[in-house]
């Protein structure tokens, strides 16, 4: 995998140290969601490390965790603090450049971006809990790590002191390294579900403790994205202060600006850099091996040479760019809205998960056909070739981007039409 340079398709921000736009202006330079002077820094500090971790990706898939040196170098560029306020000695980027530093971290590896998106984003849900939790939690400084789990396994009910939470947790991205973790909990009162504003959906809040706090069960054997160390969380007649739950529907934010109005609108499309990096990498392996001079086995020409070749490199890159393409222009809408303190409609919430479904399957099929034109050599278990497409097929199945979601976008598709 060549990491010297940045291929033109790159996810990439304008580097103009002194540029303020935002999220849909145009730069000095003529870039559109041109980064300001810290974005640019961890971009550089994540290429000048990148060699080093991608030299590492059969550890991190041995050991089904990033490595905790990793999760520390991660740490110590910023990862970890772009979504925390800077009231809070945060750098509370913008959408497009969390985006872009998340695809950067998953074109080295999948597994590495996956727990940069979970480890990062997650936070933004602690913005809807009371002000002092919230504080609590980054008492210590910005750099403070989430998982969790938002599969609603658990119960919360109501006791003296507190709410009596029992669960137990699929997917819990990087809770080995975590600081915090979260869960979703069905809220229920003498053991039966209390209903929530949708008819038939029970309510469901979020509760979060410090990670010492959960029992975690090693259950992370997986086909793809092994290194994302995804295991079940558990807790047991555990008694949780009131002031640890948080709604994650209409919860009202306990922190100003527009990443923190409406953190579930935004969650859908932070899962796309992750598919957008893992492609870019492969279209780089493929592109890499071609470039050797490398004649298959059977094959007329060289692979360089080869217009078959040629010719489906470049559908799967046409296909990767038009994904690119699409992730900015929903992100500059959703970024829009949020300045705008419009990101509630339960419509951009359909709008932005149909837009991370569909580019996360784009770049599934890049991997797929950069796979195929690899030939043998790409069944290997040391080819980043067969890695990459065993991440994104494990990427696709999550539940904010699996084909199934395009069912809500059709339905309003039909009542937008229906309504003139």
């Amino acid at each position: 995998m060549s990491l010297k340079n940045q291929s033109a398709d790159s996810l990439t921000l304008a580097t103009n140290s002194n540029d303020t736009t935002g999220p849909g202006d145009v730069s000095n330079d003529g870039s559109v969601f041109a980064a300001g002077e810290t974005s640019s820094r961890l971009l550089a500090d994540i290429r000048r490390t990148a060699p080093a971790i991608a030299a590492r990706a059969a550890e991190i898939e041995a050991a089904r965790r990033v490595p905790l040196d990793l999760v520390e170098t991660l740490r110590s560029i910023g990862v970890f603090r772009m979504l925390a306020p800077k009231s809070h000695d945060g750098l509370e980027l913008e959408l497009w450049a969390v985006l872009t530093i998340v695809a950067a971290l998953a074109r080295i590896d999948g597994s590495l971006g996956w727990a940069a998106m979970i480890g990062s984003g997650s936070s933004l849900f602690a913005s809807l809990l009371p002000r002092e939790t919230y504080d609590q939690i980054y008492r210590g400084g910005p750099d403070v790590i989430f998982a969790g789990s938002t599969q609603p396994t658990g119960t919360a009910e109501a006791v003296e002191g507190g709410l009596r939470v029992n669960g137990r947790w699929p997917f819990a991205s990087g809770c080995q390294h975590a600081d915090w973790i979260l869960a979703a909990c069905v809220m229920t009162k003498d053991g039966q579900p209390l209903p929530g504003p949708i008819d038939g959906v029970p309510m469901t809040q979020f509760v979060f403790l410090p990670a010492t706090n959960w029992q975690i069960e090693d259950t992370w054997h997986s086909a793809g994205l092994k290194g994302t160390g995804s295991h079940h969380v558990v807790l047991r007649d555990t008694l949780v202060p009131v002031a640890n739950f948080a709604d994650p529907s209409s919860g009202i934010s306990c922190l100003p600006g527009p990443l923190y109005n409406a953190p579930l609108r935004l969650i859908p499309l932070m899962h796309a850099p992750v598919a957008l990096g893992i492609a870019e990498g492969a279209l780089d392996d493929l592109a890499e091996m071609a470039g050797t001079g490398r004649r298959q086995f059977r094959a007329a020409r060289a692979m360089r040479d080869s217009e078959v070749l040629q010719y489906e490199l470049g559908c799967a890159q046409a296909n990767f760019r038009a994904a690119r393409s699409y992730l900015e222009i929903q992100a500059a809408s959703h970024w829009s809205h949020a300045r705008a303190g419009t990101l509630r409609d339960e419509a951009l919430m359909t709008e932005g998960t149909q837009a991370a479904v569909w580019i996360t399957n784009a770049c599934l099929r890049v991997a797929e056909m950069c796979f195929a034109l690899g030939g043998g050599s790409a069944v290997y278990e040391d080819s980043m070739l067969q890695r990459r497409l065993r991440d994104l097929h494990v990427a696709a199945q999550h539940a904010h981007v699996q084909q199934r979601r395009y069912i809500d976008a059709g339905k309003l598709f039909i009542s937008i039409t229906a309504d003139g």
